[in-house]
């Protein structure tokens, strides 16, 4: 069964940085692509940020125009976990954070974590 657990969001100062963990278990990492999501309130979900296998050791990684430049994802395979690395916090990065995985027939979603970014 797959599961996806997301970790450190919290409360920050603007032009803050927070560190988001996902951990997986049920599935390795290595094999596929994993993107993080945002939702902020009465909004809909957005994509945020995707990492990619490229050939047998490379990754691509993608970001939405709105964090490029503060954000960087990166994924640690031994851990079986991936990360986005948060920094020069606005106030409109407030959201709850996602990551994600699909799968052939299915997609899976963590819980998510809240980042709060005050002015």
């Amino acid at each position: 069964q797959v599961q996806l657990v997301e970790s450190g969001g919290g409360l920050v100062q603007t032009g803050g940085s927070l560190r988001l963990s996902c951990a997986a278990s049920g599935l390795t990492l290595t094999y596929n692509d994993m993107d993080w999501y945002r939702q902020a309130p009465k909004k809909q979900r957005e994509w945020v940020a995707s990492i990619t296998a490229v050939g047998y050791t490379g990754y691509a990684t993608n970001y939405t125009d709105s964090v490029k430049g503060r954000f960087t994802i990166s994924r640690d395979d031994a851990k079986n976990t991936v990360y986005l690395q948060m920094n020069s916090l606005k106030p409109e990065d407030t959201a709850v954070y996602y990551c994600n995985v699909d799968l052939p027939g299915s997609s899976h979603w963590g819980k998510g974590t809240l980042v709060t970014v005050s002015k």
